[in-house]
């Protein structure tokens, strides 16, 4: 009986220290999530404590800027990716035009023709054809079906560099946002997959630089974070793009 009380005193006190030793990632006034292994966590006295960094971004704080590399979430390191948690071609606007179609009217150089449904309101919803430049392979392409919309920073790969602990609403916007959708050949966008910049470039040379810089710029705009051989890449090739050069090589 001795015994058995001891032993319940000593796990009583090793619990409630480890509870103490475990030092919550803080939520500063500013709105970013310090993680311990933060240069500013010390430093931050007024915040509100979360268990987990994905608690305090769900929590509706962000990571700081320039210190994503050390701190944020590494790939699938929370939970593996999912599509339907990247809900994407919206209808924000109630217009029965999907963020598909929009993006489509938006990039065609001539007007485009919908879908004939006469006396329907779905008449004006589905984009058949068009005149569109894909920038993946130079070539002029007509009809609708033989393109993609493409995310140029991929919904998997933005889950796996840290998008994963974002709510869905931002995983929404992420999916929707123009600045990452891109009209091209259906047939390269599913030769391109999850790809990063390293791993796939468009046939294309001539759109490298203009797809790495805005790929990058997305990259910066969600604050996700790449690998160090991602990230060497990137610079290696934005540094030979600022020099002037329009043919910065292939991929590996």
């Amino acid at each position: 009986m001795f015994q058995s009380g001891r032993l319940f005193v000593g796990l009583w006190f090793f619990l409630a220290f480890a509870v103490i030793a475990q030092e919550p990632v803080k939520l500063s006034r500013s709105g970013i999530c310090h993680t311990p292994q933060s240069h500013s966590y010390e430093r931050t006295k007024h915040f509100t404590p979360h268990a987990s960094l994905e608690a305090c971004i769900e929590a509706g704080g962000r990571l700081p800027k320039g210190a994503g590399h050390s701190q944020a979430p590494q790939p699938n390191a929370h939970k593996g990716y999912d599509r339907d948690e990247w809900p994407h071609w919206d209808d924000s606007d109630g217009d029965c035009q999907n963020t598909r179609a929009e993006a489509l009217i938006l990039a065609s150089m001539l007007a485009v023709a919908f879908e004939d449904k006469p006396g329907d309101r779905a008449d004006t919803c589905r984009v058949i054809a068009g005149t569109w430049l894909d920038p993946f392979s130079g070539k002029s392409i007509s009809k609708a079906e033989d393109l993609d919309v493409d995310h140029i920073v991929p919904l998997k790969w933005a889950n796996d560099r840290g998008g994963a602990v974002w709510p869905k609403a931002r995983k929404r916007d992420f999916a929707n946002d123009y600045d990452n959708l891109l009209v091209v050949d259906n047939s390269l966008n599913r030769a391109k997959g999850h790809k990063a910049p390293n791993e796939w470039l468009p046939p294309n040379q001539a759109f490298h630089c203009e797809y790495i810089q805005r790929f990058d710029a997305i990259v910066q705009k969600y604050q996700l974070a790449y690998q160090a051989h991602e990230q060497h890449f990137v610079q290696d090739k934005l540094t030979a793009c600022a020099a002037g050069l329009s043919n910065v090589g292939v991929s590996p």
